[in-house]
């Protein structure tokens, strides 16, 4: 079992309503079985909503986050930390439950990336590290992929 981003596959999820839908990534699921997930929806986040960021002081990401040592917060200054770590552990059970040992995620989210997030400036800028959905299912050694892997 595979947990993929719901917006990968054209679910009108993303933070503007709209979705990343990727041809790569539904051509690949096409004979596998997987499940899909929107942490953000899944920690109780509606859809549209405001973006989100973690504040990365540089070098903080996700993992930081779950230990408490960051925040993630809206572009408006909107503190949804809680939610974000809800929807990871949300999406963390799921993956339990249906024993899932891989995950494609949406590169840059600050849920789903996991080789570069947004710095938390609202700037484009993009740093190494991973979102909090990413890191909470990599320390659970499932294996993360997003769609420029596939």
């Amino acid at each position: 079992m595979i947990i993929v981003s719901a917006c990968l596959l054209g679910e009108n999820c993303k933070y503007s309503g709209g979705n990343n839908k990727s041809e790569n990534v539904i051509k690949y699921l096409e004979d596998k079985e997987y499940i899909l997930v929107c942490p953000e929806q899944l920690g109780g986040l509606s859809t549209p909503r405001n973006p989100s960021e973690i504040i990365t002081y540089g070098n903080k990401d996700g993992n930081d986050v779950l230990s408490g040592y960051t925040k993630v917060l809206s572009n408006k200054g909107i503190d949804v930390t809680k939610n974000f770590i809800q929807g990871a552990e949300e999406t963390l059970k799921i993956a339990k439950e249906h024993n899932a040992k891989t995950a494609i995620l949406k590169a840059g989210s600050p849920s789903c990336g996991y080789k570069k997030i947004y710095d938390g400036t609202f700037l484009g800028n993009k740093i190494q590290g991973m979102g909090v959905t990413a890191a909470i299912l990599n320390k659970e050694n499932i294996a993360l992929l997003d769609e420029d892997d596939i």
